[in-house]
């Protein structure tokens, strides 16, 4: 396993470059709008992911949410336990998860809900004829028809915030003694935080085609706004609280050895 510690170790030096973190979160409102704008000039020619339908989106994106939960739970328990066995401190860091949870829900249902109440129900992609008795994009969906409202990207801010969230939730890696462990949970541990890593490409790759090749500039800013929004009130605000479910371990000492 000598490669996979090679590779833990450069993804481990790369978050380690202040500058990198730094910038993370500006990275996605740049791409948003230099997205929008090549969207807008038509610069890109359509390729295999501009359509909905690419694997990638399918099977990654559809269930990005559940991705980052199956990947993060595990490491979540397995790096902060070496931190610490307490009962209430792997509680408290579990809340994180829940929280996050809570903020993705209450986001993409607040977007359904503004698509709905903005939005009307046309027979044709041209939107010349209004289905006035079809008042909800689901039942206009159901009868075959389309809906046009108010369509805040999901896409933009679900990958921008999961990102975020994951950047976050593996920063121990970069303090934690994976020597001292035994040899299956620092393999385990290893590779899961690869494949996090991974999911971050993914995200951060396919945040990118979002922005180029669908929604509107407004409809990608505002998800990516609110991404960003989910993530700075609960980790630059929230968990520097004492009633919270704190930071990651090693950045909360970070942050106690800025404030001495």
């Amino acid at each position: 396993m000598a490669t996979l510690d090679v590779i833990v170790e450069k993804l481990v030096t790369l978050w380690r470059i202040p500058a990198v973190r730094q910038n993370f979160p500006w990275i996605f409102l740049l791409i948003s709008v230099i997205g929008s704008v090549v969207k807008q000039l038509e610069l890109v020619p359509q390729t295999y992911f501009s359509s909905s339908k690419n694997a990638l989106n399918v099977y990654f994106v559809k269930l990005s949410w559940g991705w980052t939960l199956l990947l993060l739970t595990p490491f979540l328990l397995l790096s902060n336990s070496s931190f610490s066995r307490s009962v209430v401190f792997l509680s408290r860091r579990l809340l994180s998860l829940v929280v996050a949870t809570a903020v993705w829900y209450v986001c993409t249902g607040a977007f359904f809900y503004i698509e709905d109440i903005t939005g009307s129900c046309f027979e044709t992609d041209a939107m010349d004829v209004i289905k006035k008795e079809l008042t909800s994009k689901a039942s206009c969906r159901h009868a075959g028809f389309r809906w046009q409202g108010y369509d805040i990207s999901g896409h933009s801010f679900i990958l921008a915030y999961s990102a975020l969230f994951i950047m976050e939730e593996t920063a121990p890696m970069a303090f934690l003694k994976t020597a001292s462990l035994s040899a299956l949970p620092k393999m385990v541990l290893n590779l899961l935080y690869v494949a996090l890593n991974l999911i971050v490409i993914i995200w951060v790759w396919m945040f990118a085609c979002t922005s180029v090749y669908f929604h509107d500039m407004s409809h990608k800013l505002l998800g990516t706004i609110c991404g960003l929004l989910g993530w700075f009130l609960t980790y630059r605000v929230w968990y520097l609280k004492p009633l919270s479910p704190g930071l990651p371990p090693q950045r909360h000492l970070q942050e106690q050895k800025l404030h001495e």
